[in-house]
């Protein structure tokens, strides 16, 4: 999303990593290119204004620190504004009640019932018990839609189809959640294709009656400066308390997360990365501000890697690499794994540096190899994965057909393959010998 601004950024930090000192005229063509950089991502102008005043008052006539070159003190200086201009701290959810209440608001097409979903398994996650409450009486895939996802992810939805009163189902809602001892509802509400009195008062009533701790506004990154005037509004009229911040993973130009917090006061609590339920993240304006300046976040991809990866599965994987008994079948089973991590690119953007090496790599070339190697293996029977010795040309020719590729593709990966567990079994060899002459050393 932050692509196109962080390429710009970077772009000023090269001038500025070279500067040999800080005097106006260097900082003042520095800081216009760092303006001109937040008004194409579309940042509120005023917003845009105050940062770079901020920034400029802080730079010119900075004590330079003799360990640090004076290029290097402006960009910590554009550093430490830009997390303060995105709130500072992570905002999580205040959820004290018994059952506590969430409402999830917002215009249609943004994005509440999939954000209503995410949230549900990452509380589940924390050790909650949440409830999905189904209140868009006017939309019925909405609340088909939240049925699908409550099945996916194997938590209880509430549903009164047929039923137009919206405080009814709220009422039963929490009730049903005490019966069934559910500590957190979230209510799906309906949305519109722009705000109007109707939709607000229904709002308004609802959360007099429920109370929720938490008045979310669901927002489409993708809506640009738009969604800064639509959050205002939902504020005025339902005091939120927080946003979700849908679509990160899109190619919007960034300008809505960047003025939402400066603009309402309120702070971005998660960001939507992608289409499944797992793709939700808790908002971290200083890995935010790392990931546009290009410094990546690397606490983050540990944490997105810490829930993916199954730990025991990674020490039989290890062990059976170790041996030389790895087989295409755990290959197919490590390339599920580091799907589930995220795209390559976002992966790569994570890393410091990362964005520059982005613009220097075909990431998309790479995915599609992955993909193809995937459909070549998932083509071959349990027995050929586990012995592909037993690939013979007529079994190529059927797995090659099988998967849509050229058998000399086919053959590529093979090779390639019987490689790598030709040099895995010589570690393994060598991890041997290691540890036999580790115990015949002496000591010194």
């Amino acid at each position: 999303m932050f692509e196109t601004l962080s390429n710009k950024l970077q772009n000023v930090f090269k001038n500025l990593r070279g500067l040999g000192k800080i005097s106006d005229a260097n900082v003042s063509d520095s800081i216009r290119e760092v303006r001109l950089a937040l008004l194409d991502a579309d940042v509120n102008f005023k917003v845009a204004r105050e940062f770079i005043e901020k920034v400029k008052e802080q730079a010119i006539g900075q004590k330079v620190i003799q360990s640090i070159q004076p290029g290097q003190q402006i960009i910590k200086i554009i550093h430490d504004e830009l997390v303060n201009l995105l709130g500072s701290a992570n905002a999580g959810l205040e959820l004290r009640g018994h059952p506590s209440c969430l409402m999830l608001v917002g215009l249609h097409g943004s994005g509440k019932t999939t954000s209503a979903g995410k949230l549900a398994r990452l509380l589940h996650k924390q050790g909650r018990s949440p409830l999905l409450v189904a209140c868009d009486v006017y939309r019925p895939a909405a609340m088909d839609q939240l049925e699908t996802l409550g099945r996916q992810l194997e938590l209880p939805v509430f549903v009164r189809k047929g039923e137009k009163d919206v405080l009814r189902i709220a009422r039963e809602a929490v009730e049903f959640a005490t019966a069934e001892h559910r500590n957190v509802l979230i209510f799906d509400t309906a949305g519109r294709l722009q705000i109007d009195q109707p939709l607000v008062q229904e709002l308004v009533r609802l959360r007099d009656l429920v109370r929720p701790e938490e008045m979310l506004l669901v927002l489409d990154a993708a809506t640009g400066q738009e969604a800064v005037n639509v959050a205002t509004h939902f504020d005025q009229a339902l005091q939120i308390t927080g946003v979700v911040l849908t679509r990160l993973d899109g190619d919007a130009r960034g300008g809505a997360a960047l003025s939402l917090k400066a603009v309402t006061g309120k702070p971005i609590k998660f960001v939507g990365v992608g289409e499944k339920p797992e793709d939700i993240e808790p908002f971290h304006p200083e890995r935010m501000a790392s990931r546009i300046l290009g410094m990546g976040d690397v606490v983050s991809l540990v944490e997105r890697a810490a829930e993916a990866v199954d730990l025991d599965e990674a020490k039989r994987m290890e062990e059976k690499m170790r041996k030389g008994q790895f087989t295409l079948e755990d290959f197919l089973e490590q390339l599920r794994q580091m799907k589930k991590l995220g795209s390559l690119e976002s992966i790569v953007g994570m890393l410091p540096g990362g964005s520059e090496m982005l613009q220097n790599t075909d990431l998309n070339k790479s995915e599609k190899e992955f993909r193809r190697m995937e459909g070549m293996i998932c083509a071959m029977t349990p027995q050929e994965r586990r012995h592909p010795q037993i690939l013979n040309a007529k079994r190529r020719q059927r797995i090659a057909k099988g998967s849509g590729v050229s058998v000399a593709e086919l053959n590529n990966l093979l090779n390639r393959f019987n490689q790598m567990q030709q040099m895995m079994r010589k570690m393994g060899k060598l991890q041997k010998m290691m540890r036999r002459m580790g115990g015949v050393m002496p000591r010194f």
